[in-house]
This record gives structure tokens, C-alpha cells and sequence, in this order.
């Protein structure tokens, strides 16, 4: 059985009401006959269903208007945990959020750098079993691991085309390996995508008719969210402005084309700027190296600030680009090389948006900096198991493992080795 709530589709009833309670806080059976428009008969059957299965908890009574005090009811938000894994060349980031989307833990370590793809594999499913350890979850109540990494991404085969310093993981089978090795469900996303639905999981946008989540990481892509669905296009690979051509005479990108935003005005670019205009860089990764000509800006040192300031007017471009095509009403700027230099390109984005946003005489967009930046892609990777436990859209649905089923109730998921030890 299929409904929709409040304007969106659901797969179930029990989606349905599991999500109208997430954005309530606390609701009263009358409440969410009224939000959903389905029968009394239908709430409290399935209700008494998500009492019983522990999802669901009666916290209290509402004010009483004249008759009987409402019970009301509430997510309990310790009964699923979700976890996300950022994986890059230079760091994985691991978060643990539970359902009510609140984070209880996060870890970054070491990235994959030049490591094998198995043996990367091999190192997640024992860190993960000690990142749950040391924040003290039980096991059983994970639902799944949400897997980020650079796109684009081809369902159970992960990456199928990678930057140059991920090569090795090119076709490798990612979601099959991570859930042979953990024992969870594993759902695939790209970094960019994932962070659009961890904005709009956290509440900061779900106000938005339609925003784009801009991410820069080591590369550069945006996630699209529309009436809180997410844009995927044919292939579940959108948002790609890291590769509009902005120069057709420019550099050689490693996506195929030439003078792309991300080969112009992404971090290596940036890194790759200073370093030939003589400014001093630890030289111990990208990331870092990014990091600190951010540093430098912020302090109008020269010429790490002019070198910013361009690669800020080229990302306002695809920016703008990316606003006129899907006429957005906001813009967060995340990932990791934001959080270290949104407020430098905030300006200059919306400035070019001021001026030159097609749509701009109908509505304003809003140009912000993510509240978790840094960790934008794990937070959404545990967002979406959680969207697909809570409310599942046909958007949730991007590469799961074959072990990836509607999950009712918790379950003794395999934990790996480390773990059993």
C-alpha cells in the first residue's frame, strides 16, 4: 500500500507516519489523522505496529482542550542507529547518527591514499568496529552504513571514473566488499549528493523549495534537493558543476573535457597557484595544502587572497549556472574545503547571484555556510540509511548491497572479526 503525506510521495503508510513524527517532535493520533488525511483506523493500527516494533514511543500527554489530555507520541530516537562513511584519498570520516538524525559520534582517520582497495576495506570494518565500541552502541541497532565518495558512482561497482589519485578504485566492487566485510547493508552515494540530503535531514533546509548543497572536498559537485526529494537525473549522477566548462581553451581535466571549473578553480588548482607563485605549503596532501593558502587569505596575505579570490568569481559561475538551470532558492556551500574557506567565497557567489540570477526580480537565493561543513558527506550518508529506514522515496533508492531490504525492526547483523575479538 502506497500514500502521500503533506504533498510527498511515500513507499508506505508506516514511512508515511514515521516521518510526519520525525518532523513534529511530538504528535497525537488526532494530529497525524489530520496531517496525513488517512483514517483513525489506519493511524492506530499502524501506530500500535511502531509501538511494538520500538520506533515509536508515547511521551507524555498533550494539554487538555475540554476532553480526555491527547497521548502523544515521539520517535525514540535509540531504537536504529545509521552509520556514514567518507571515503577519500586523504581522510575517511566516520559518523553515527541515530534515527531521530542527531550525531552521537564521529572519528576521521587516515585516508585511502595509495593503499590497495581491499586492503582500505579491510582497515573500515575494523575501525568501524571500534568506532561503535568506543561510543557504546549496540551493533544490533545499526541499520546499514551510508558509503560517500566521488562520483560518479555505478550501483554495486562503485567508482567507474576517479580522480587521479583514486585510480586504483576504479569498477571496484565497493558495496559488495564493505557488506562482506562488516555484515551491514551498504548504500552507495556520491559525496556531493549525500551532503544535499544531510542538510536537508538536519532541519537547516527544509524550509527550501528547491536548494543546492555546493561541496568542495578535494573536488567540486553539488547535491539538488527539490520539496525535500532529491534530484538524481538518469544515472543518479547530478550536480556535477565541478565540470562546466568555463574556458574552452583551459586545462585538461580529468573527467575527459577541458578548462572545467574544478581544473581552474578547485583546490589542487588553488594549491597548484600558490606553489608556482612561490608561497610556502606544508606539501603533505591537497587537503592540507588548501587549508593553508584559506589561512593566509583570511589574513590578506598575497597571493595566497588573490589566488582564492579568483577560484571564488569561478565557482560563482557554476554556481550561477546551476541556480539559473534549476532555479534555486538557496545555496550551502559544504565539505571539507568550505569549512575551511566558505567565508571567502560566500561574497563573491553571492554577489554573482545578486547580479546576474536569471530569476532574481521573482525571488531572492540565499548563499550560507553549512553548520557541519567538515563532515558534510558522512552526516549525509547516514542520513539516507536513515531516510530509507524512516521514509523511503524513490529518490533514497540509489546502489544498495544485496543485503539491503526494508529493515522493520532490529536485527543480529554480522559484525566483522575486530569486533567478535
Amino acid at each position: 500500500m502506497s500514500t502521500s503525506s503533506g504533498g510527498v510521495a511515500h513507499v508506505t503508510t508506516r514511512a508515511a507516519l514515521l516521518d510526519v513524527i520525525r518532523g513534529a517532535g511530538q504528535i497525537s493520533r488526532v494530529e497525524l489523522t489530520r496531517a496525513t488525511g488517512l483514517t483513525g483506523a489506519t493511524i492506530s493500527t499502524v501506530v500500535r505496529r511502531l509501538i511494538d516494533d520500538g520506533l515509536v514511543v508515547e511521551t507524555g500527554r498533550a494539554e487538555s482542550t475540554g476532553g480526555k489530555p491527547a497521548v502523544l507520541l515521539s520517535l525514540d530516537p535509540d531504537a536504529r542507529y545509521a552509520v556514514g562513511i567518507h571515503l577519500d584519498h586523504a581522510g575517511i570520516t566516520y559518523v553515527l547518527a541515530n534515527l531521530g538524525g542527531a550525531i552521537v559520534g564521529r572519528w576521521r582517520r587516515p585516508g585511502a591514499g595509495a593503499d590497495e582497495p581491499s586492503a582500505v576495506v579491510g582497515r573500515i570494518a575494523a575501525e568501524l568496529a571500534t568506532f561503535v565500541a568506543q561510543v557504546g552502541v549496540d551493533p544490533d541497532r545499526i541499520v546499514g552504513l551510508g558509503v560517500v565518495s566521488p562520483g560518479p558512482l555505478t550501483g554495486a561497482a562503485g567508482m567507474a571514473l576517479t580522480p587521479p589519485v583514486m585510480h586504483a578504485w576504479t569498477d571496484f566492487p565497493l558495496a559488495d566488499a564493505l557488506q562482506r566485510a562488516t555484515g551491514l547493508p551498504v548504500m552507495l552515494e556520491n559525496d556531493a549528493t549525500a551532503a544535499a540530503v544531510g542538510e536537508y535531514w538536519a532541519g537547516s533546509s527544509e524550509a527550501s523549495t528547491c536548494f543546492a548543497a555546493l561541496y568542495m572536498g578535494t573536488g567540486i559537485g553539488a547535491g539538488v534537493m527539490v520539496h525535500g526529494d532529491l534530484y538524481r537525473g538518469a544515472s543518479s549522477n547530478t550536480g556535477e558543476i565541478g565540470h562546466i566548462c568555463v574556458d574552452i581553451d583551459g586545462p585538461d581535466c580529468w573527467c575527459g573535457s577541458q578548462g572545467c571549473v574544478e581544473a581552474l578553480a578547485g583546490p589542487a588548482a588553488v594549491v597548484a597557484a600558490a606553489r608556482a607563485a612561490g608561497f610556502a605549503l606544508p606539501d603533505i596532501g591537497i587537503a592540507e595544502d588548501f587549508a593553508a593558502v584559506s589561512r593566509a587569505a583570511m589574513v590578506g596575505q598575497e597571493p595566497a587572497a588573490g589566488i582564492i579570490e579568483r577560484s571564488a568569481r569561478y565557482v560563482a559561475l557554476a554556481a550561477q549556472a546551476l541556480a539559473n538551470i534549476m532555479d534555486l532558492d538557496r545555496i550551502v556551500l559544504t565539505g571539507p574545503s568550505f569549512a575551511h574557506a566558505g567565508s571567502l567565497y560566500v561574497p563573491a557567489i553571492q554577489a554573482q547571484l545578486d547580479r546576474s540570477f536569471f530569476a532574481r526580480t521573482s525571488h531572492a537565493i540565499e548563499v550560507v555556510i553549512s553548520t557541519h561543513a567538515a563532515e558534510a558527506a558522512a552526516v549525509g550518508g547516514a542520513a539516507l540509511v536513515l531516510q530509507s529506514e524512516l521514509a523511503p522515496r524513490a529518490s533514497s533508492a540509489r546502489a544498495l548491497s544485496t543485503a539491503v531490504r526494508t529493515l522493520p525492526a532490529p536485527h543480529a547483523l554480522r559484525q566483522p572479526d575486530a569486533a567478535r575479538a
